[in-house]
Formats: C-alpha cells, structure tokens, sequence
C-alpha cells in the first residue's frame, strides 16, 4: 500500500542513510519488482504523471530540505506549513508600502513577543480559513486552556 508524502513521511526519510528511487514510466513498473525489492511506495496526490521522474523530484525536494545543515537556518524548517498542526504565517519583505497595502505595524515594531504573538495569531487564522481540516486537527492536539487563549 502506498504511504501518502507528508511531512512526517520527509522527516522519516531524511533520517535515512541511503535512498534508492524507481521511477516507472505510463503504467508503472514490473509487479515482480513491486513484490521483490520495494521496500514502499509513495504517492504524492491522487492524479497521473506520465513518468515518475517528477513525483521523486517532488520528495527529494521535501526530504533534502528537512536534512540539518541543507537550510541556512533548519529552524526555520519548523514553522513551514504542515510541519505542525498550522499553515506557516504570512511574510512580507520590501518596501514597507507596496500598492497602498502596508506591512502589519507590528512585524516593524522590534517588539519580538508581540511579532511571535501575531505570527501564531496568522498561522492560526490562515489554517482555518484555508484547511479546516488541520485546523479542527490542531484544536484536537491542544488541551482546553491553549485553545481558548488564543481562538478569537
């Protein structure tokens, strides 16, 4: 049975010393080969490609990335989109002004505290309006007091 790619299974193969892809091309690849030397299968989505190429693209991109000292900064890693419960928060780069749209005043305020409140106040935001999926997973995971302190 094919495991789905997911941050969990990236982080599980990032661990691994070796990894060996056999990408099949229009149907797939021998079935005694299947049965013999894969050891699992991964599916990125529930669609088709013309060959596998790609797909191992796609999770070698998101293995490599979880390997520390690939990142310039792997904590960083961390606050990505589905590495936890959350979407990552919104970003916002130069100039502070772009078509009249300001950056928030307080991601320009210096006050570290009050940036951390408002990037989980976002990523909280952003989750449930785009998956509310994840969202209903992530007040699942966190007891009572957390998720009252910071549900609007």
């Amino acid at each position: 049975m094919a495991k789905k790619l997911t941050t969990e299974v990236s982080l599980d193969l990032s661990k691994e010393n070796n990894l060996v892809f056999i990408c099949g091309h229009y149907k797939g690849i021998d079935q005694r080969i299947r049965d013999e030397i894969v050891t699992d299968e991964i599916s990125i989505g529930d669609y088709i490609l013309t060959g596998g190429e790609l797909a191992t693209s796609v999770i070698i991109d998101s293995v490599i990335r979880l390997i520390p000292g690939v990142l310039n900064n792997y904590e960083s890693a961390k606050t990505d989109s589905f590495y936890g419960d959350l979407l990552d928060n919104a970003h916002y780069t130069r100039p502070d002004v772009f078509r009249d749209m300001k950056v928030p005043d307080v991601l320009l305020s210096g006050n570290h505290k009050e940036i951390e409140k408002w990037k989980l106040n976002n990523r909280i935001d952003k989750t449930k309006n785009r998956r509310n999926d994840l969202y209903k997973r992530y007040l699942k995971n966190k007891n009572e007091e957390v998720g009252k302190k910071w549900i609007k």
